[in-house]
């Protein structure tokens, strides 16, 4: 895993910048609650598989957008629609992140594993921009149907994300997910407290959850 292979890449060196990259989040994060950077951006060529045994929000807002990239083998722009869902805060059990890469040796995984010792992950002002969602939800007073710029909502819909303030979406004072799989093209947050962090590169295919997993 430390030698060159050919095509240039270092994986020594990979994982030593991915590592402080991952501890920078929560600075990056606080730049962003306080205006300091843009929360627009665009997405890189490879979506991740997250998986929890729970997460626990509070004032939920969920509408659609557009997550806008590049191919990663052509490098053509495409669109990616997906639905952003953003909480005041959350609380994340048992999370694992994972991102597969094909390499001149073979496909490696990039594995992140946080909350799983007793104390929850914890994220404020977060949104994920997600492709696909298996999961048990149980929502507290639920309003479906919610003008996404209504200035009702507790969480605001993130900068730059919302085409038309009269767009659909949905709230609620609270919203638990057990048993979470999803695919996802973004997240960010304000801050981000990733307890017992655990980042490994391992070879082969070894993400979160297979997709045979998932419920039909």
């Amino acid at each position: 895993m430390s030698s060159q292979v050919r095509g240039g890449t270092r994986w020594k060196r990979f994982a030593l910048v991915m590592v402080p990259s991952i501890a920078a989040t929560a600075a990056v994060g606080v730049g962003l609650a306080q205006g300091a950077l843009a929360a627009s951006f665009s997405v890189s060529g490879q979506d991740f598989k997250v998986s929890a045994d729970k997460l626990d929000g509070e004032n939920l807002i969920q509408y659609g957008g557009i997550a806008k990239g590049n191919d990663l083998k052509t490098g053509k722009p495409v669109d990616h629609p997906v639905t952003i869902s953003g909480f005041s805060n959350a609380k994340i059990t048992n999370m694992c992140q994972s991102l597969v890469t094909p390499t001149p040796l073979g496909n490696i995984t990039l594995q992140l594993k946080t909350g799983h010792k007793g104390t929850p992950a914890e994220a404020t002002n977060i949104y994920l921009d997600v492709a696909e969602l298996d999961t048990d939800a149980e929502f507290t007073n639920l309003d479906i149907g919610v003008a996404v710029g209504d200035p009702s909502h507790k969480t605001k819909p993130q900068a730059g994300t919302v085409s038309s303030p009269y767009a659909f979406s949905q709230r609620a004072d609270r919203a638990v997910l057990t048993n979470v799989k999803q695919k996802a093209w973004a997240t960010t947050a304000g801050t981000f407290k990733l307890p017992n962090l655990k980042l490994r590169l391992v070879g082969g295919d070894q993400p979160c959850y297979q997709d045979k997993d998932v419920r039909d």
